[in-house]
């Protein structure tokens, strides 16, 4: 066994307390085996966390990694126009290698503001997922199946692939990787496919995600043609329970809150996306107040436009108290557990603590800057104040990712250059193909 020690700095405890300790961390098992004193443990490489906050790593639960090449393509516009006369257009275009370099930008990105584990919906899955490996970093992947506008025989493929990927992939990187089943949205599968499939998900113990009520065009279509509200819908085609969690819930009401609460269903929310798309306000509190498990995502590069989880912190609890009316809503503490162990308990990590027999996924941010002076409130800094930059070091799995700074796993001069390149090419030819 070989160990690591992050000493020097103050630990976020469990409890959202902040005290004076080192962390010893077993970098072949990829666990944390002690919290103590300074001084009191030893360990066979040190990383130095004076002046900072040891604090879990950040768990972004609903992105779409590879959109970092369409950051900045198309801004400003309504959910469905975005979608339908921009990003579906131009992904349309998109190669396997175009996924691979995207996710791979977006991957260092995340390093370098202290994500360890994400939960990604793409395509192009095996590509994500070898990213995902030589980041080192943890991951929940599938492909996202979308029926509409498409043939029977082709809508079908695409259900049956989001279930034959999760298959293949799960448990992929030494671990690492766990899968979804993603039927992508609840007015983007047809109910045919839904009742079909989800059966065969539910019955291969595999976990679900999908979008939901993200927008009113996303609800006033399934009252519509179902006579009740999209949770009740999906209920009853199978798709909620304790493994399914939805990105967004925008616009969910009471009863369906209630539904969320009752079958263990989890939430995702997007705040930045949402509120650049004008999507709508979350009602995150009563979401928590009910009992629901609320993480916290980012959405994709092109509706964020970045994948910083401090930046998201912030968003949500500014928005979740204007949601609320109520500026003791959505508090700092909530949004620090809604970025680390809401997070990893939606996606199946032990991590998102630090305590022994943990995930060692680890960020370590320098306080020593002039916009965290003075820390009255370390915790009350993380959510409002410390930005993703503030990062000094990343761990994942016992193994540090970025260090001073440095990303340790990719070359990142190299990354951005490729990234540019390819996304320089697809806006190319998705124009040469209008």
């Amino acid at each position: 066994m070989t160990e690591l020690l992050v000493s020097g700095g103050r630990v976020l405890r469990p409890d959202l307390t902040v005290e004076r300790a080192d962390v010893l961390v077993d970098e072949d098992g990829g666990e944390i085996l002690a919290v103590d004193a300074p001084g009191e443990l030893g360990g066979d490489d040190e990383l130095d966390a004076s002046g900072g906050l040891v604090m879990p790593g950040l768990v972004n639960a609903h992105t779409h990694v590879a959109m970092t090449l369409l950051r900045g393509y198309a801004d400003d516009k309504p959910l469905d126009a975005w979608l339908q006369e921009d990003i579906w257009p131009v992904e349309a275009e998109l190669t396997a290698e175009d996924v691979r370099v995207g996710a791979e930008l977006g991957l260092v990105e995340m390093l370098k503001s202290g994500t360890t584990a994400l939960s990604d919906m793409y395509f192009h899955v095996d590509e994500i997922a070898a990213a995902v490996d030589d980041a080192g970093m943890r991951a929940v992947l599938g492909h996202t199946a979308v029926t509409v506008g498409k043939d029977d025989d082709g809508a079908r493929a695409d259900v049956q692939e989001s279930l034959d990927v999760a298959l293949e992939l799960d448990g992929a990187a030494d671990g690492r990787v766990r899968t979804t089943f993603q039927p992508h949205s609840l007015t983007t599968v047809g109910e045919a496919y839904l009742r079909e499939f989800v059966p065969e998900a539910v019955a291969a113990g595999l976990p679900i995600h999908l979008h939901a009520n993200e927008t009113t065009d996303e609800v006033d279509p399934i009252v519509d043609e179902h006579g009740v509200r999209p949770l009740e819908y999906a209920d009853d085609v199978g798709l909620l329970g304790d493994e399914t969690f939805l990105a967004h819930c925008v616009h969910v009401d009471e009863s369906e809150i209630g539904l969320l609460a009752e079958t263990g269903t989890g939430a995702v929310h997007c705040p930045a996306s949402n509120m650049k798309l004008a999507s709508g306000m979350a009602p995150v509190q009563r979401l928590l107040d009910a009992g629901v498990t609320v993480g916290l995502g980012t959405d994709g590069a092109a509706s964020n436009n970045d994948l910083d989880m401090f930046d998201e912190m912030r968003d949500a609890a500014m928005v979740g108290k204007l949601a609320a009316d109520d500026a003791s809503a959505v508090a700092a503490e909530t949004v620090v557990e809604m970025a680390t162990k809401h997070g990893a308990d939606l996606l199946g990590f032990d991590g998102g603590r630090i305590e022994p027999g943990a995930n060692a996924d680890l960020a370590v941010v320098d306080f020593d800057a002039p916009h965290l002076t003075p820390a009255h409130d370390p915790v009350s800094h993380l959510a409002y104040a410390v930005r993703g930059s503030d990062v000094r070091h990343t761990v994942c799995d016992g193994e540090v990712l970025m260090r001073d700074r440095e990303v340790t796993v990719f070359d990142e001069a190299a990354v951005r250059e490729r990234a540019s390149e390819h996304a320089t090419a697809l806006v190319e030819r998705a124009t040469d193909s209008e």
